[in-house]
């Protein structure tokens, strides 16, 4: 007879205890790793600023747009939490919705403001998509 006992119900108990428990540890990790890079993203989004090169680029962009029959070119988008309000004024077509634009979304409205709209072009907002119910994405569109 061999010397090797078979594991009782404690001892299996206590694996399965284990293994739960490296499983959790295992899925708190992968969270604290999304909302770490989340963070970054928000914090780089926030302290972004204009591109020294933004005219040529949206030069560009429109004539392209423009040359393809379109007035009304997508210039950017971000999360609606983004927003001092989380896109509530955006979602309702408020017309104060740009005064809750934070971070490089005010930057760029009041880039507008400044330069494009004496020129004759015009700013809008609206939610992209609403996941699981909730405000999305905010797209941010220049039209002439």
């Amino acid at each position: 007879m061999s010397a090797i006992s078979v594991l009782t119900p404690g001892d299996l108990q206590k694996i399965a205890e284990e293994e739960t428990k490296l499983r959790m540890q295992q899925q708190l990790s992968i969270v604290k790793k999304k909302e770490d890079e989340e963070h970054e993203l928000r914090e780089s989004f926030m302290s972004r600023d204009i591109h020294p090169e933004v005219m040529n680029r949206l030069n560009a962009v429109i004539k392209r747009a423009a040359a393809q029959g379109l007035r009304e070119v997508q210039v950017m988008t971000f999360p609606a939490s983004y927003c001092n309000d989380h896109g509530r004024r955006i979602n309702n077509s408020e017309p104060d919705w740009p005064e809750s634009l934070e971070g490089f979304a005010k930057k760029a409205q009041d880039f507008y403001e400044k330069e494009l709209r004496p020129l004759g072009f015009k700013t809008r907002a609206r939610i992209l998509n609403y996941p699981d119910g909730k405000l999305g994405d905010v797209g941010l569109f220049l039209s002439w």
